[in-house]
């Protein structure tokens, strides 16, 4: 192939130009390029990506309905047969298209956990970090004390008093995910808040909320973003644990902690109805752990 044809063609490559951009160009351009140069965070992202698009379209686009019942193949395990690739239950439903219908609603409550979380915790922590003195002190010792609090305890009651609704389990797990978010973010913004560019801001006479809004958040980017990476995976797996313990979503609505409680209790008789969704739940909190690491490495400013 002649050079010319050969470099317009990576020139219209997307990934061979993020691998391509100089650190010149800015903390952005310099994470994204670091991360795509990370084999295994990369490796893990792509595998992360096709498990959302196939619980995403998957069962829209399987010949199986994950809530109707083949009846002539009842508790099936995995074969080509109608394409049950991943067996059928004691009621005949297709264990793939439940599997896939369940990931779609673990990675909702993990995502919508995150963002929630996420929220309050970068509003916490950054008004606590830059206020500093006595508002400090009282926002993180309530901190503390919330952390005090039993977790799982307020969470099994909570579920247990009010129900099982989606929305319900996703502000029940956000309601304590925050705690460390503020933190993190509260560390990093005692350091920011001694910049000379807040320093300028306050000298031109800006409030203090708007100079947390538009100069102290978006300099907490990186750090947001590695740490929402961990949170994923915890947030996915608390609520694996609440639907195990028979406390997560509702019927018809179902989770891979669901699909994993059904198949503990049917383990020596159906022993893919756990397997299969559990290979699904590691895979997926592995990727997102690869991937968490690649981000810390990409946006660390040490290694710059």
């Amino acid at each position: 192939m002649p050079r010319s044809i050969q470099s317009t063609a990576a020139a219209l490559d997307p990934l061979a130009a993020i691998a391509r951009a100089p650190r010149s160009r800015g903390p952005l351009a310099t994470a994204a390029w670091r991360f795509v140069r990370n084999r295994a965070a990369f490796a893990g992202f792509v595998v992360l990506m096709l498990i959302v698009i196939a619980c995403v379209a998957g069962p829209w686009l399987l010949p199986n309905n994950p809530i109707d019942s083949d009846w002539s193949a009842i508790s099936l395990p995995p074969t080509l047969q109608n394409m049950h690739w991943f067996g059928t239950d004691e009621l005949g439903r297709d264990l793939l298209a439940r599997t896939l219908q369940g990931g779609r609603v673990s990675l909702e409550v993990g995502l919508l956990g995150t963002l929630v979380s996420g929220l309050i915790g970068v509003a916490y922590g950054a008004t606590a970090g830059y206020l500093g003195g006595r508002v400090d002190a009282v926002m993180m010792r309530i901190v503390d004390m919330m952390y005090a609090i039993p977790y799982m305890l307020i969470a099994i009651l909570m579920m247990t008093m009010f129900g099982r609704a989606f929305y319900l389990v996703v502000l029940t797990i956000s309601a304590f995910s925050w705690l460390d978010m503020a933190r993190v973010v509260r560390g990093q913004t005692l350091s920011l808040r001694s910049r000379e560019f807040i320093d300028a801001a306050r000298a031109i006479g800006v409030s203090s909320g708007s100079i947390i809004a538009r100069h102290i958040v978006p300099n907490l980017f990186g750090v947001v973003v590695v740490y929402a990476s961990v949170t994923v995976p915890n947030i996915v797996l608390t609520e694996s644990v609440l639907s195990f313990l028979g406390l997560g979503v509702q019927e018809p609505m179902t989770s891979w902690g669901v699909l994993i409680q059904d198949g503990a209790q049917k383990l020596e008789s159906m022993p893919w109805l756990l397997l299969c969704p559990a290979v699904m739940l590691c895979v997926t909190l592995y990727c997102v752990n690869f991937v968490g690491d690649g981000l810390r490495d990409a946006f660390d400013p040490k290694d710059r």
